[in-house]
């Protein structure tokens, strides 16, 4: 029965998801964290670095990721199929939809209207995720870690996943000894 947890889990996830990877994490997030119990708060972020190191989809490598580490092999098979058939389908809908009404102003104003949910969404998966590094580490190495990451991407427009990797050398370097 675990793998239908994990299809209905990840295909609401998916299916509110609006706007992609980043919108469905914190509803994936509350599937797999609060709800299922599939990973603790402290595997979560670890989980999301690594996938935001590898290329491809977020939300598809948080499926295969944990659906193999819940139920396998057939685990990852549903968590992806129920992570990808939402957005097909959703994608061809709302394709036929945009397309005949793209000039209205109550679908642009709908598309505007939600960046700012998701944006508060992310705010808040934000702050629940660095619980855990400043209860380990300490708030202000954390707040320190984030600004020297931020300036990374931002003015030195370092790609993410050297930006992980750094972190990754600089926790096995050095917070080995502080933890």
């Amino acid at each position: 029965m675990e793998w239908l947890k994990l299809i209905y889990g990840f295909f609401m996830a998916n299916l509110l998801g609006y706007g992609g990877g980043p919108s469905s994490i914190p509803l994936m997030y509350e599937e797999i964290v609060p709800h299922y119990g599939w990973l603790t708060d402290e595997e979560f972020p670890n989980m999301l670095a690594l996938g935001n190191a590898l290329p491809g989809p977020i939300a598809t490598k948080i499926a295969a990721y944990v659906g193999y580490d819940v139920y396998g092999w057939p685990g990852l098979a549903a968590a992806l199929l129920a992570t990808i058939v939402p957005s097909a389908a959703a994608l061809i809908i709302l394709l036929n939809v945009m397309q005949k009404y793209k000039q209205s102003p109550v679908v642009k104003g709908m598309t505007l209207l939600v960046q700012p949910v998701i944006a508060i969404m992310m705010v808040v998966l934000t702050f629940k995720m660095a619980k855990g590094p400043a209860d380990s580490i300490g708030i202000w190495q954390t707040l320190i870690i984030a600004a020297i990451a931020f300036w990374a991407l931002k003015h030195l427009k370092l790609h993410p996943a050297l930006v992980i990797l750094a972190a990754f050398a600089y926790g096995g370097l050095v917070l080995q000894y502080t933890v």
